[in-house]
């Protein structure tokens, strides 16, 4: 199979096999991830256009801002990461790593659960949460089997590994919660394991991962720029997602006041401006020169940017008595923080394992830029005064067509052998 999937260089172009999917796990991971990506943003273009009035007639039994936030979160997410993880993660710890067939049967539950997750939203929520098993199942073998990576290592640095490991426990967690809070009927404890499970999870992953290969690609492709990522830049981003975790539980389930705000809006405005300094720190002028640079930094500077943006809002909401903008600064940071960067880490793993040359041709940095509008077009919907229905469904409509031409290229090669005609 492998001299017929990977003919050497200069061969005819193979055509596109499932069986190719098990050459590598970024192959296996990545392509799953692409499907439940599309997946969820052609549904939630549709639910969107559906409440902007093109009369589609849906109906849900769970609420639909809930199951598209936790697809968002949960489902494709953990796919792209163990794509990642189980290909670089062996080489970080120095230890042998599973092969696609290993890790197959848990990333097939985790992105079955989640499509099943995207149709039992119409109809039951007893379905709703049954969907939600599959996923943990396959959520808690990855969790497992990545701690034995750690556990096995005999390096000394095993700080962002470890960071990881538990991330990943963290999101099992908030899975199960989020699966009990349905079957009981429970929105609120629902939304909130959620939005747990993005900042507890998905960004310390994204912070890890961010802290130990931004320098590094940096330092690579402008040898001028030193590789800079002490420990503490990461114990201050671990902490940031940590806080903003714990403030999930403390103001969905506890009386808050304007001491509080104040105190959300100067943390999270020092924490944004800390987090646009890192990215200058990191080369961020210099990355401009080079397009899959300046898209990691550009993603990492929405980070900043969001944080700073909530940060305002709860500052001008001890003022008003009301937070402006919350959903403004959610979606800054998850479209243009975490998209922008998945979108080009994704973009970077895929053409370094396909043999291509890393660089970000003229669709790719298209794609980007239109992720940006999507961005703001998103942040826009959240201005009470304004046509929220309307730019709600625009941003939904450009994020699926960015995300269905993203998802259809990519997801060709994963399918076929390396442009170089190397294994893997």
């Amino acid at each position: 199979m492998s001299a017929t999937l990977n003919p050497p260089r200069g061969g005819p172009p193979s055509a596109w096999h499932w069986r190719a999917l098990l050459l590598a796990p970024h192959r296996l991971g990545f392509f799953l991830a692409m499907g439940v990506l599309v997946a969820s943003g052609l549904w939630w273009a549709a639910v969107q256009l559906d409440r902007a009035g093109a009369g589609l007639g849906l109906s849900y039994a769970v609420s639909p801002s809930l199951t598209h936030s936790a697809v968002m979160t949960f489902g494709f997410f953990p796919l792209f990461f163990c794509g990642f993880l189980f290909t670089a993660g062996p080489k970080w710890l120095g230890v042998p790593g599973p092969s696609a067939r290993d890790i197959l049967g848990a990333l097939v539950l985790i992105a079955t659960g989640w499509l099943l997750w995207l149709a039992a939203g119409h109809a039951h929520a007893l379905l709703a949460a049954a969907a939600l098993l599959p996923a943990l199942g396959g959520m808690l073998a990855v969790t497992v089997r990545f701690w034995g990576l750690v556990l096995a290592s005999r390096l000394p640095d095993r700080v962002h590994a470890r960071a990881i490991g538990a991330a990943l426990v963290a999101g099992c967690a908030c899975i199960a919660g989020l699966a009990l809070a349905v079957l009981l009927g429970a929105p609120g404890a629902a939304r909130a394991f959620v939005l747990t499970g993005l900042w507890a999870f998905v960004v310390v992953v994204y912070a890890a991962v961010a802290h130990r290969m931004i320098p590094f690609f940096t330092s690579s492709a402008l040898p001028m720029v030193a590789a800079w990522r002490p420990f503490w830049v990461l114990g201050l981003l671990l902490g940031v997602a940590l806080f903003e975790a714990a403030a999930v539980w403390v103001e969905g389930f506890f009386p808050t006041g304007t001491a509080w705000l104040l105190l959300r809006g100067a943390l999270e405005a020092a924490a944004g401006a800390m987090l646009a300094w890192l990215v200058f720190a990191w080369g961020f002028v210099q990355s401009m020169k080079v397009r899959l640079l300046a898209m990691l930094h550009l993603g990492f500077l929405w980070l900043g940017l969001g944080l700073g943006l909530s940060g305002a809002s709860q500052l001008i909401g001890a003022l008003s008595g009301e937070a402006v903008l919350p959903l403004g600064a959610l979606h800054a940071v998850t479209i243009g923080g975490l998209g922008s960067l998945m979108l080009a880490m994704v973009t970077r793993v895929s053409c370094g394992h396909s043999g291509r040359p890393l660089v970000a041709d003229n669709p790719v940095w298209a794609l980007f830029w239109l992720l940006q509008a999507t961005t703001l077009l998103r942040i826009a919907a959240s201005v009470p005064a304004w046509n929220a229905a309307g730019l709600a469904a625009a941003a939904a409509v450009v994020w699926a067509g960015v995300m269905l031409t993203w998802g259809m290229r990519y997801g060709s090669w994963y399918g076929r052998r390396r442009a170089d005609g190397r294994p893997g």
